[in-house]
């Protein structure tokens, strides 16, 4: 079957769009990982806690090592699927829990920046990581495999 492409870029295009949407978010979470272990995870469970999440303390854990180690995941392309599928769910427990109620704009704690980190989680966990990864390196000449 023949693939068709929305341009005539070519298929290198779309690995270099994957490569760029990958390293971008990835940095991100690793940001939002770093604050949080760096500024005291406790302070996250604590906030947690007020939002009235079930074991607080944690899901700090939980949530500022997903954001971490998913992050470097995406940037080395390495487990994608599994790391974007993780941080998608902390995104969503964020938009419904933390910003919903504030409205769309960020600039009043609004869900318009974790909406954009979700889309980009579940496209990534939708198309794979791209050619520029460490997965592509994993399966790539695997035996049975028929290109």
């Amino acid at each position: 079957m023949k693939k068709i492409l929305c341009c005539s870029c070519g298929e290198k295009s779309r690995e270099y769009g994957l490569l760029i949407l990958r390293l971008v978010v990835g940095i991100v979470f690793i940001a939002h990982g770093w604050q949080k272990l760096s500024g005291g995870i406790e302070g996250v469970g604590g906030f947690f806690g007020v939002l009235g999440i079930p074991a607080a303390g944690f899901f700090a854990y939980v949530v500022t090592f997903v954001e971490l180690l998913g992050g470097i995941a995406l940037v080395l392309g390495f487990l994608t699927s599994i790391a974007s599928g993780l941080l998608a769910i902390t995104m969503i427990v964020a938009l419904f829990v933390v910003h919903l109620p504030n409205g769309f704009s960020v600039g009043n704690g609004g869900y318009e920046f974790v909406l954009t980190l979700l889309a980009a989680a579940i496209a990534l966990s939708f198309t794979g990581p791209g050619a520029f990864s460490l997965d592509s390196k994993c399966t790539r000449n695997k035996p049975n495999e028929e290109k």
